[in-house]
């Protein structure tokens, strides 16, 4: 008799038990940077120097590849690190279509460093499916998009995004930073390359700086690799280890952030003062069939805008300033709920509204969040 697959939460807890190395139940840190070789040359257990393989960082690719249902992961040592590896993929003169909502971060890498090594990118509205299909030129080599974007929360339908970039033979990356594999599995809805920020949600505790990025293809994982050993922007084994161990509660850590951040949106929406509530579990929210149909939950983010001027700032943080539990301070996906004026953070050239709050909502218990924006919305 075959056995069942392993449901997601034992996949989190035993998909990396190397206990062929050892017997520790809690993996060992393994923080030597080289291995001793044998009197032959050879290296017996395949361990060379840790820029290339180390026992914590293998753990935790093999961890993530099960997590995401794909062929291979890289480690990065940054989010950042994670999202350059993938566009280093491309060369000059080859196009990429991105989501015109997205994190910063990744806007300026486009427009800046790899626009000046012969990067061509263009921006649009990727929850219209015949735009996104008048955008894609012949030199599209890459559609690039996140599924909630960053910090607006609109919804993109990976499986039509994907059909339609394959058939014109571009490959789609999804960040998925908000949304984890117990949220959204951007693979399995037919994209081709998945990248985190594992600084976020996978981390869950505002400790670890971190990336990843799994693929489903052999190739590209060869191409991803290249670039993870020759660019050396690995994590240490410290934070692998980290990382590994946060993943195994992950699973119901992102029920709590699901749960409390529907609880959430749900009261900010019937409050004075809440212009807008982005979420998608919202039935108001614009894409909340598609989120529906290929979300498993509406993830832990949301952003409002405050008052019903989109270009002042003012009672969004006046709102932010009043609240007592919420946490002001960037980054998102930890236990403690955080809150932010985001064009501020985003600085010049911003498109976010002024008037936008962006939250990470946390493990705190829900009644107690909602009693402080009560209290702070009060104050206006």
């Amino acid at each position: 008799m075959t056995s069942p697959k392993p449901k997601l939460e034992t996949l989190a807890v035993h998909a990396a038990d190397f206990k062929e190395l050892s017997k520790d139940v809690v993996p060992a840190i393994h923080l030597t940077t080289t291995y001793e070789r044998e009197e032959d040359g050879s290296y017996p257990q395949g361990f060379v120097y840790t820029r290339s393989e180390n026992p914590n960082r293998n753990a935790l690719e093999t961890a993530l590849t099960a997590l995401e249902g794909g062929d291979g992961c890289a480690a990065f040592s940054s989010g950042m690190a994670a999202i350059s590896a993938v566009l280093q993929l491309l060369k000059s003169g080859d196009h990429v279509l991105i989501s015109d909502d997205l994190y910063h971060g990744t806007r300026h890498i486009v427009n800046g460093i790899m626009a000046r090594w012969g990067l061509e990118a263009s921006y649009t509205d990727m929850t219209d499916v015949k735009e996104v299909a008048t955008q894609l030129q012949d030199n599209t080599k890459l559609v690039w998009l996140e599924t909630p974007s960053n910090p607006l929360l609109k919804i993109i339908d990976i499986e039509a995004l994907s059909k339609l970039s394959h058939d014109k033979g571009s490959l789609v990356a999804v960040d998925a930073t908000w949304t984890t594999p117990v949220v959204q599995r951007p693979l399995d809805l037919g994209a081709d390359i998945v990248m985190h920020s594992t600084t976020k949600y996978l981390g869950g505790h505002s400790d670890i700086l971190g990336g990843a990025v799994i693929v489903n293809d052999d190739a590209l994982m060869e191409g991803i690799r290249e670039i993870q050993l020759l660019g050396g922007a690995v994590p240490s084994p410290f934070d692998c280890w980290l990382l590994r161990r946060s993943l195994q509660s992950l699973p119901y850590r992102m029920r709590g952030h699901c749960e409390n951040a529907m609880a959430v949106a749900s009261f900010l929406e019937k409050q004075n003062f809440v212009q807008a509530v982005h979420y998608p579990g919202l039935e108001s929210h614009p894409q909340h069939a598609v989120a529906s149909k290929q979300m498993a939950s509406f993830g832990g983010m949301m952003s409002l805008q405050i008052g019903d001027d989109e270009t002042s700032p003012d009672l969004a943080m006046k709102l932010a300033a009043n609240l007592k539990l919420i946490v002001r301070a960037t980054s998102l996906g930890g236990v403690e709920s955080l809150i932010e004026h985001r064009a501020s953070i985003e600085g010049e050239g911003t498109t976010t509204p002024q008037n936008l709050l962006r939250v990470s909502i946390g493990l705190e218990h829900p009644d107690d969040l909602i009693a402080d924006f009560a209290q702070a919305l009060e104050s206006l």
